[in-house]
């Protein structure tokens, strides 16, 4: 069982910054696709960003330019630089470690609250 435990969420002002982190356990994290997904209340889940075991990465139109999705193997680690945060990005946010059909396991998520 791969273990994902996410961390950085807390109550940040508009325009201002944070760097989620996402630390997986076991051997295949390197050969994973990781992604971040987050969910707002009332709302569905949503893909935030993804990143490929080859380092192609994908953006959801809304944090294009502000976002920045990056993963360190040798750490285990996938992480989320979020810039010019906005309202509207507040929501739990969850990571997500996926190979093929075979594996699909997600974090227990980390809120991240954007209010002045």
């Amino acid at each position: 069982q791969v273990q994902l435990v996410e961390s950085g969420g807390r109550l940040v002002q508009p325009g201002g910054s944070l760097n989620l982190s996402c630390a997986a356990s076991g051997s295949i994290f390197s050969i994973s696709t990781m992604g971040w997904y987050r969910q707002a209340p009332g709302k569905q889940r949503e893909l935030v960003a993804a990143i490929t075991s080859g380092g192609s990465t994908n953006y959801a139109d809304s944090v294009k330019g502000r976002f920045t999705i990056s993963r360190d193997n040798a750490k285990n680690t996938v992480y989320l630089q979020m810039n010019s945060l906005k309202p509207e990005d507040t929501a739990v946010y969850y990571c997500n470690l996926r190979i093929g059909v075979y594996r699909d396991d997600w974090g227990q998520g980390t809120q991240v609250t954007v209010s002045s």
